[in-house]
């Protein structure tokens, strides 16, 4: 037990003696267990365990131990509680462990099943379950036995959170009624579901079908489990390869650290606001967290540059959400996340890019991942300057809507904010950079220039609109980039080190030219 605390050490040695005290009836020479079915249950539950520990890594604990659980369900109906507990620390201590101290582990979970197990058969027993089973000729009851099946269900699930409580409470002083809120909810489900299973495995085995027809039952239920744990395994290498591509991109721009998982929440803020099923939300999720993967496409060079960008430069830049789309291609569960990537920096007025997609021929993802991208910008705090407060910045998304973004999609997030807040510190999983107040003036200078500063100067520039559209274009995050960003201004988080604000597309004089864009906030003033 190196390494283990001394509270938790002394927590699972106070299970295991609690464990063998349970079992000590089973040895009494006149206990009435009926070791034929105890030693097919223990066998059954070792094989369920050493099968699980021979599969592919990566499952989560729960969806390993399912498929235990039934037999020891089954063994809690037809055992009594010291033989049902001798089931389960035959059997569980075979099962995975995926982080060390390993025989530590292996201890605890061998010790808090077989107390679970115990609790549940006492439980079955004192309710009348036991007589309900039928055997000996006598028909089986289920309506009678099913309350005290749901019943055990119940005291297991308690007791393996209260154990768990415990353990975490003693390894890492967590409290136990927190423990125990956050997981009972999770455990009870699936108990009761296993419970079930049990309760027609014991039916069957007290049957004249004998114990084989309880195996039949039994197996479609490992069987199930096993799908189980490897959707659960999927979707956890999902997530480790979204994690991985979130970490590349912050490692090459720190800058921004922080900002594509706050992407990601404002996306699924939208999403819900507008009622889309939770498969596409969560793919509204991974297209928020992903939409700058492209970044990886992007010289280093052009990411951290000092001043402004070059024409050629600022094209390199703008071919991100490319470069994006085809480092996602090939990942098949994105689905229309890979849209967003693509298209999230499309126009509602057309003058996007990379292709100047318009209106409704813009992806609804893409749309949603726009707005979510602008206000995350707007209201994230730099090392330069502080946030904008979440009422600016949805001013000026609502001042933009019907040009640059989709006015259903603003109204979305402004529900939602309404109704849920935001604070954008409890989502980043890579932590946004600290504040640094006496960072060298030449280290703020090459971050981007104050949100308010590039709307202002931008407006001021741009002069009034001939169709009567309000003044400015703002809260697009990378349109605050300057050079790299020639549409629009204001809220960008993803512009490098101090490049101007691009807004080429409202210029009233001459045509439209990519990169003649007017110049704004300390960007403007270092190119004086």
């Amino acid at each position: 037990m190196t390494g283990t605390p001394t509270a938790a050490r002394a927590c699972v040695l106070a299970a295991v003696l609690c464990a063998i005290w349970c079992t000590l009836p089973a040895y009494a020479p006149d206990a009435p267990v009926p070791w034929g079915t105890a030693a097919l249950l223990a066998a059954v539950g070792l094989a369920c365990e050493a099968a699980g520990r021979r599969s592919p890594s990566g499952g989560p604990g729960p969806a390993a131990a399912g498929a235990l659980l039934p037999v020891l369900l089954t063994a809690a109906f037809l055992l009594p509680p010291a033989a049902a507990a001798l089931v389960a620390a035959i059997g569980s201590p075979a099962g995975r462990v995926e982080r060390p101290p390993y025989a530590v582990r292996r201890m605890w979970r061998a010790a808090r099943l077989a107390l679970g197990c115990a609790a549940a058969s006492w439980t079955y027993a004192a309710s009348g379950g036991s007589a309900a089973l039928g055997g000996g000729g006598v028909a089986p009851d289920l309506a009678r036995a099913l309350l005290p099946a749901c019943a055990a269900a119940v005291v297991l699930s308690l007791v393996l959170t209260a154990l768990d409580g415990l353990i975490l409470a003693a390894a890492e002083g967590r409290p136990v009624h927190r423990s125990v809120y956050e997981l009972l909810p999770l455990a009870l489900g699936p108990h009761l579901v296993h419970a079930l299973a049990g309760l027609m495995a014991a039916v069957l085995w007290r049957s004249p079908y004998g114990p084989l027809s309880g195996f039949l039952v039994l197996l479609p239920m490992y069987l199930s489990c096993c799908v189980f744990a490897r959707y659960h395994r999927e979707q956890a290498a999902h997530r480790a390869t979204i994690r991985a591509l979130v970490h590349a991109v912050d490692i090459k721009d720190t800058y921004t650290r922080g900002h594509s998982e706050r992407v990601g929440r404002a996306s699924v803020l939208i999403a819900r606001e507008l009622g889309m099923d939770e498969r596409r939300v969560e793919g509204l999720r991974f297209a928020g967290i992903l939409h700058d993967v492209g970044k990886l496409g992007v010289p280093t060079r052009v990411l951290r540059k000092d001043g402004p960008l070059t024409h050629e430069e600022r094209r390199i830049m703008e071919l991100h959400p490319e470069y994006g789309h085809e480092i996602v291609r090939g990942i098949g569960f994105l689905d229309e996340a890979r849209d967003a990537i693509l298209h999230h920096h499309e126009r509602l007025d057309g003058s996007g890019y990379p292709y100047g997609l318009s209106g409704s021929r813009i992806p609804e993802f893409a749309r949603v991942v726009a707005v979510a991208d602008a206000f995350d910008a707007m209201t994230s705090t730099r090392s330069y300057r502080r946030a904008r407060p979440v009422p600016a910045a949805l001013a000026e998304l609502k001042r933009c809507a019907g040009s640059q973004f989709d006015p259903r999609m603003v109204g979305a997030l402004d529900r939602a904010l309404d109704r849920h807040g935001w604070s954008g510190a409890d989502t980043a999983v890579t932590a946004d950079e600290p504040y640094e107040p006496g960072a060298p003036q030449a280290a703020r200078e090459r971050r981007e220039p104050d949100a308010a500063s590039a709307v202002s100067a931008t407006s001021a520039v741009r002069g009034p609109r001939e169709s009567g559209e309000p003044r400015g274009v703002a809260a697009s995050p990378h349109d605050f980039h300057g050079p790299r960003e020639p549409y629009g201004v204001a809220a960008g988080a993803h512009e490098p080190h101090g490049a101007a604000s691009g807004a080429g597309r409202d210029a009233p004089p001459g045509p439209r030219v990519r990169g003649d864009a007017p110049l704004s906030g300390p960007s403007r003033d270092r190119r004086r």
